[in-house]
């Protein structure tokens, strides 16, 4: 029961706890002619929040976790220094990481390439940077919505006591412009650093030898990854340091709204648009029997471009927002929950310091897994790709739990009862631990050797596409259950380091505080957690940019390769080795997304910690209505599923849609006799159709959500209680089986084509059906749970509030609007499909 768990939590002590909030805006869209009349439709929905502002004003006690006051950093010592101190040299580690960083991205960008697959990658480039920009556009419209918000609540409803509005609101406003500049910028950061690596990926590869082919990739990804989690952690650093102790929590507010409203749109968006473009110039190959990647098809620039807008873009902006809002959510926690202000303080510095310490660890792991891996492979014939990936995750893991548990006993070894030290340190380390322990159990299921992607081919081989399929739903559904169990005997076990009285005397739901240091600790290798995604795209695009390039096609290229560069060149080892990359990426790519989705969930627990506290003015009151007696709380864990697999089936729907136009336009513009490639302006076409689809897509997804978390809210809020549980439990366990069943087949297709060479035969065309199925699985679907549960979250804090005050002055027109919200909900799940079905007319 879950009032049985709060209630032994509560350890008695009656703090009038300031209540919480947050807010987060709207996703919708769709560019051109449509904006101005959807913009209209938003505009007009949200008028229906007006009058319960209006009837709510003068109610409120106001400030929500806006309130919160920080404690004073200085108050507390380490290493004869004040916290305050400290932090200011945690900015030079930051700023030391964001510099390490732009080094590699310095010399990926001076790294030797042919001019035919430059030209190839700056062209990727252009069509990315086009994607982005008017991606850019639209997340800035949403901005505008979600200020009008802000506003009306911190404005007009719910002031912050004491403060200027004229200062309080300005302050929110830029730090949410502030996340949304994160997420967007080391996107874009992403894509720039990923299209210098593939062609000069493709171009290392011509020597012959696997090991270039692997490095270039890996240190692509530590740049992002590195300058990712150093820019978050510098923006963090500077709220805590540099901004009013009594202005700080609203800047977290505004800074956790902006970068979940900026990775929600570039996630969902990007997802869509990756899918589209990957299916369109797929099918191509069963079509025409044409080669992977043919420089005459249409759709591989676009599918180049999606590679980087969903496996690019998307997790750099997932990975940013993720980082922040956990961190929020436990400075959250610990300024409700710990009554002490010394120890609030004591825990904050301890916990960024952490931070610092494990991206530190990952530059360290890096740099000694990239030695051990030069050493081993420099120059070696054969390489198995996995292997060193592998290696460079645990030697990361390993780090930093060594690390955090030296850093927690230097920090607070006297915490408490003496025993805290280990205690804190072995509930991060579950976390840590479960960023190597998770990648090992997605091999099971997704890499090339395991035997579920074995098991695929081999039912494709005599049953087609239909039993390989029915073989990948297979590895999906048992990796759920294997992710599943790990992730509960993860955070099970940071639950028992959690009991006891050493925790309980010094904060409320000490259990909560663990499953947000869990999630902490998942993104403990942050920076390599986002290398081995990003390593994906790159090898992936390594293989497009060399077919692109038709490098073979120029005349007396052997000799001007080794005139200028030095070297013999070797096509077919080449075109292996890059193949071969490419399912390594695959199966890398795979191992970050239920790490992503794990923190999201074990995340979210810490943040509806914040709305419960609220609801039960500090574990007062009404702690029996979370529970499987009170009806609401029990209805509300139904809807969750609901709006999970409505979810899954709108944005494949989406995808579906835009595959069917690009795979028409492709088919009628597709030129094989006369022309060696594709035209720019037919690859902008199938470009411009991805986008089109993606913002029409995801217009109808978010403001579906945005309602139906209005609607749930207003309800009832313990009914909105079960409906977050129930979102975060039904989306972990959808988001592992799509993502994995995805990854087994699109690994099985990779199979044929490299370990079986057969392509071109029955067996290539059922695996690639099979791939095409799996393409919104594992990045649509799948991948977009995690920005979809948080913003959910993260919007529900301020919409209970909302509910809750005009309850009480006004419970009629509270169900009013819960109603009318619903219908706007469904209003935009039957456009879902309906405004998103294929048109055949057209």
């Amino acid at each position: 029961m879950v009032a049985a768990f709060f209630a032994r939590q509560w350890t008695g002590y009656n703090t009038g706890a300031d209540a919480m909030r947050r807010t987060a805006g709207a996703i919708k869209s769709r560019a051109g002619t449509l904006l101005t009349h959807r913009y209209r439709i938003v505009a007009a929905c949200l008028g229906l929040l007006v009058p319960s502002l209006a009837s709510a004003q003068g109610e409120h006690g106001g400030g929500g976790e806006a309130n919160l006051v920080l404690p004073d950093l200085s108050s507390v010592s380490f290493f004869g220094m004040n916290g305050h101190t400290l932090l200011m040299i945690g900015l030079l580690f930051c700023a030391g990481g964001l510099l390490f960083g732009l080094v590699i991205y310095t010399q990926l960008k001076n790294l030797p390439v042919h001019r035919t697959m430059r030209e190839i990658s700056e062209l990727i480039y252009e069509t990315c940077k086009t994607y982005l920009v008017t991606q850019g556009k639209f997340i800035v419209l949403l901005w505008v919505f979600i200020a009008v918000i802000i506003a009306l609540y911190f404005g007009w409803l719910s002031p912050i006591p004491g403060k200027s509005i004229g200062v309080t609101l300005p302050i929110i406003l830029g730090f949410s412009l502030v996340g949304i500049a994160g997420s967007y910028g080391v996107a874009w950061f992403g894509i720039r650093v990923n299209t210098f690596a593939n062609s000069r990926t493709a171009f290392a590869a011509l020597r012959g030898k696997p090991y270039p082919a692997y490095a270039i990739p890996l240190k692509a990804g530590m740049s992002i990854g590195m300058a990712l989690i150093s820019v978050e952690l510098l923006i963090m650093l500077f709220i805590l340091l540099f901004i009013p102790r009594d202005y700080a929590g609203a800047c977290f507010i505004g800074f956790a709204i902006g970068e979940s409203l900026g990775a929600a749109a570039l996630r969902i968006a990007g997802g869509i648009f990756t899918k589209i473009a990957d299916i369109g110039a797929d099918l191509m190959k069963i079509v025409f029997k044409i080669k992977e990647d043919d420089a005459r098809n249409p759709g591989v620039i676009a599918d180049c471009t999606g590679d980087n807008a969903g496996d690019s873009v998307g997790p750099s902006a997932d990975g940013f927002e993720t980082y922040g809002v956990t961190g929020v959510a436990l400075i959250t926690f610990i300024l409700l929950a710990v009554h002490d202000p010394k120890v609030q303080a004591q825990l904050l510095v301890w916990i960024f310091v952490m931070r610092v310490a494990m991206l530190l660890s990952s530059a360290i792991a890096y740099f000694l897994n990239a030695a051990i891996a030069h050493a081993r492979y420099a120059n070696a014939d054969d390489m198995d790709f996995e292997v060193p990936l592998t290696s460079l995750v645990w030697i990361t893991s390993i780090l930093s739990i060594a690390l955090t548990y030296i850093v927690s006993y230097l920090m607070i070894q006297t915490l408490g009862d003496g025993t805290l030290w280990w205690k804190l340190a072995s509930i991060i380390s579950c976390g840590t631990l479960a960023g190597a322990i998770i990648p090992e159990l997605v091999k099971v299921f997704t890499s090339t050797k395991s035997a579920h992607v074995q098991e695929v081919v081999t039912s494709a081989q005599e049953g087609g596409a239909s039993l390989g399929i029915l073989s990948g739903f297979v590895a999906g559904n048992f990796s759920a259950y294997w992710l599943g169990l790990s992730m509960v005997a993860l955070m099970g076990m940071g639950y028992y380091f959690s009991t006891g009285t050493s925790m309980m005397t010094l904060m409320l739901a000490p259990a909560v505080f663990a499953f947000g240091l869990v999630a902490f600790g998942f993104l403990g290798m942050g920076p390599v957690t986002i290398a081995v995604d990003s390593y994906g795209p790159v090898t992936d695009n390594a293989q497009s940019v060399y077919e692109l390039s038709l490098i073979e096609n120029v005349p007396n290229i052997e000799a001007e390769l080794k005139k200028d560069f030095g070297f013999k060149v070797n096509f077919e080892a080449a075109k292996h080795w890059l193949e071969a990359n490419d399912g390594a990426g695959n199966t890398f790519k795979a191992t970050a997304k239920p790490v992503l989705i794990g923190t999201a969930v074990v995340g979210a627990t810490t943040m509806t910690f914040s709305i419960i506290m609220a609801l039960t003015d500090g574990l007062t009151h009404s702690v029996q209505n979370l529970s499987l007696l009170h009806a609401p709380f029990m209805l509300g864990l139904i809807c969750g599923g609901a709006i999970i697999y409505w979810f899954t089936g709108a944005s494949t729907q989406a995808v579906t849609t835009g595959a069917y136009r690009a795979v028409e336009f492709i088919k009628a513009n597709i030129k094989l006799e006369g022309v060696e490639k594709a035209s720019v302006t037919d690859s902008k076409k199938v470009v411009e159709i991805c986008t089109k689809y993606a913002q029409k897509g995801m217009f109808n997804i978010f403001l579906a959500v945005f309602f139906a978390t209005l609607s749930f809210a207003f309800m009832e809020p313990f009914l909105f209680i079960g409906y977050l549980f129930s979102l975060a439990i039904f989306g972990l366990y959808q988001a592992i089986f799509m993502a994995n069943a995805g990854g087994a087949w699109d690994n099985a297709k990779k199979v044929v084509e490299v370990d079986l060479k057969q392509k071109g035969t029955p067996l290539h065309d059922a695996t690639v059906i099979g791939d095409t199925v799996g393409d919104p699985f594992k990045d649509t679907s799948s991948v977009a749970m995690n920005p979809v549960i948080k913003f959910t979250t993260l919007f529900g804090l301020l919409a209970v509030e909302l509910a809750v005050t005009l309850s009480k002055d006004n419970p009629l027109l509270t169900h009013v609007l819960a109603v009318a919200f619903f219908l706007v909900s469904v209003f935009f799940v039957h456009r879902s499909f309906y405004g998103m079905r294929i048109d055949k007319g057209k």
